[in-house]
């Protein structure tokens, strides 16, 4: 059996590189055939030149400085906070009936509709878009902690309370955090996809970055810069999805 799960994780990345090949042949034969029009969706062998000239420039470069900039203010801020709220929340159930209205009015809110107020609060710069990507992730965590916490068993904290962790902070982080890591570690990998989508609304206002890039090109219609930055995006997205997992496996390596 661990011979087999050894070849199934062994083919999943060989098999997501065929899936990539042959989405991106599939793509460059519909252009170069006039399925699909040059001008509407770019091939894929034409977006190497358009990128260069943004690597020469310097644009590649710094809209992705100034994306990582407020993308890791923004996943940082949202994630702590919304953590520690939904622990607390699901830990004490007097404070989590007494904000449950609040979380009601506040929580079906999208991050992009935060944006006129990020502007006259922060002003156009790194602190506005920092402020809607942490809305955007902070939701994300606090269902997640939340969530870990209604369900962990409650018979651990009577085992808790007789080995003399019966107090708040005993049960906290002798119960609370150790059974709920499993579910806080998957509001953070949500999170970093979703700051990702959240990098465009919040540099909608003309806050320097990848999503400011983009808005840029599509007024100019230069499809195949737009198509350029999404591309960098995904692969940004893929980077710090890896390096969270390495991450997660590390610290969740009890499970096996």
């Amino acid at each position: 059996m661990s011979r087999r799960v050894g070849h199934q994780r062994l083919h999943r990345p060989f098999l997501g590189a065929v899936g990539l090949i042959a989405m991106f042949g599939l793509w460059e034969a519909s252009v170069r055939m006039g399925l699909v029009s040059s001008g509407l969706l770019p091939a894929p062998s034409a977006l190497i030149p358009a990128w260069l000239d943004e690597v020469k420039g310097g644009f590649w470069q710094g809209a992705i400085r100034d994306s990582m900039t407020h993308y890791l203010l923004g996943l940082v801020i949202g994630s702590v906070l919304g953590g520690v709220a939904g622990l607390l929340c699901g830990a004490v159930p007097m404070l989590d009936a007494l904000l449950s209205g609040v979380v009601r009015v506040l929580r079906p809110i999208p991050g992009l509709a935060w944006v006129p107020f990020a502007i006259l609060w922060f002003g156009l710069d790194t602190a506005g878009a920092t402020f809607v990507i942490a809305i955007s992730v902070f939701w994300i965590n606090f269902y997640a902690a939340h969530g870990a916490v209604q369900s962990i068993d409650r018979d651990l904290f009577e085992v808790a309370a007789a080995f003399g962790h019966g107090g708040f902070g005993g049960r906290l982080f002798k119960v609370v955090l150790p059974a709920a890591m499993p579910g806080l570690m998957a509001g953070l990998r949500t999170g970093l996809g979703q700051a990702w989508m959240s990098v465009v609304a919040a540099e909608l206002f003309g806050v320097p970055g990848i999503g400011a890039r983009m808005m840029q090109a599509s007024s100019l219609l230069a499809t195949d810069l737009v198509v350029i930055y999404m591309l960098t995006m995904a692969l940004l997205y893929a980077l710090t999805d890896m390096a969270f997992m390495l991450v997660r496996n590390r610290i969740l390596g009890w499970q096996g």
